[in-house]
């Protein structure tokens, strides 16, 4: 296979003519079902009801299991929609979301189908896709809450705003390769109560105590950085803004989603896929980690988009302000 490329076609064809055992980590967000229509022939989310879009997906993650390594980990992001026989599930003209705008192109007179029965209720497709692939022996070792502290503001009185999406962490196999990531042990900006005189900052048993107890373990819960910061193993939920991003995609990643996933679940060198790649995030943080990647995507203006921000990307480099800086 030839690396560091971005693929253009249909994501199961050419899963097709990949060698199996051959990508380290699969990192990926599909086009969630009758939310978007990207006005491509045989484009995923299209499908008439949420069951045919569910075979479709599935379909590609059975060759994506074929063509990741046994020791290979595969994170998916999904979101879910709301059932209804009105017709009026998609707006008309332009679509809010979450995670930028996009055109209906016709779907709000088309409306939801498949969905009898479920007027008004989430059709619980992420759920349905992660029981799927474990029925399919993938193995579901987290389900990631991803909270949007700057999610899209929702008209409805009848419910709350939903101001989260799922991301599903699968293993091919029991062992994998996982690099451990870490939080601050106060990251969410509460006072740490745990004082340093008290037991649980110990490193050894104390006195008395037996091993099991909650302060004998407390070098287990805690360590320390090298910048001397307490940190703990990183939690499942997620709490990561939306970006705008000003090309013609409309469901861009944010850059630090993807960034754990890759540091945590693909080796110095490895091989990260990204079979809906879009405008090109995974790729972008994939490289800037020291990765190689793959990219497929359908729709050929959005992988010329994806090229033109990894050949941006190639230039310069962000110092330790945050700030870009070209190198060559």
């Amino acid at each position: 296979m030839e690396l560091n490329k971005i693929i253009q076609g249909n994501a199961l064809q050419i899963l097709k003519t990949f060698p199996a055992d051959s990508i380290d980590s699969v990192v990926t967000s599909p086009p969630y079902w009758n939310l978007r229509d990207y006005n491509m022939k045989g484009q995923l989310g299209n499908e008439p009801t949420f069951y045919a879009y569910l075979e479709s997906l599935l379909s590609i993650f059975d060759e994506v299991k074929r063509v990741l390594k046994p020791t290979g980990t595969c994170w998916v992001n999904l979101g879910d929609t709301y059932g209804t026989s009105s017709g009026s599930g998609i707006r008309k003209n332009k679509q809010a979301t979450n995670r930028g705008t996009q055109f209906n192109k016709g779907w709000q007179e088309r409306g939801k189908s498949g969905v009898k029965g479920l007027e008004k209720s989430l059709c619980q497709i992420p759920a349905r896709f992660a029981i799927e692939m474990t029925n399919r022996g993938w193995i579901l070792r987290n389900e990631i809450i991803w909270q949007k502290p700057n999610c899209m503001p929702q008209s409805v009185k009848d419910r709350f705003t939903m101001d989260f999406e799922k991301i599903f962490f699968f293993t091919k196999n029991r062992k994998y390769y996982f690099k451990q990531q870490f939080d601050l042990a106060n990251y969410d900006g509460r006072k740490d109560t745990i004082m340093k005189g008290s037991p649980k900052y110990n490193t050894e048993v104390m006195p008395g105590r037996k091993p099991h107890t909650m302060a004998a373990r407390g070098h287990e819960r805690w360590q320390i950085d090298s910048e001397g910061n307490r940190i703990r193993n990183r939690r499942c939920v997620w709490n990561i803004a939306t970006r705008p991003f000003s090309g013609a995609h409309f469901a861009t990643f944010p850059e630090r989603l993807v960034e754990t996933p890759i540091k945590s679940g693909c080796p110095d060198g490895g091989v990260v896929l990204d079979p809906f790649i879009g405008s090109g995030t995974t790729a972008l943080v994939a490289q800037r980690l020291g990765k190689n990647f793959i990219g497929i995507e359908l729709n050929k203006k959005y992988c010329e988009i994806a090229e033109e921000r990894i050949n941006f990307n190639k230039l310069y480099e962000k110092d330790k302000n945050n700030n870009r800086r070209k190198i060559c």
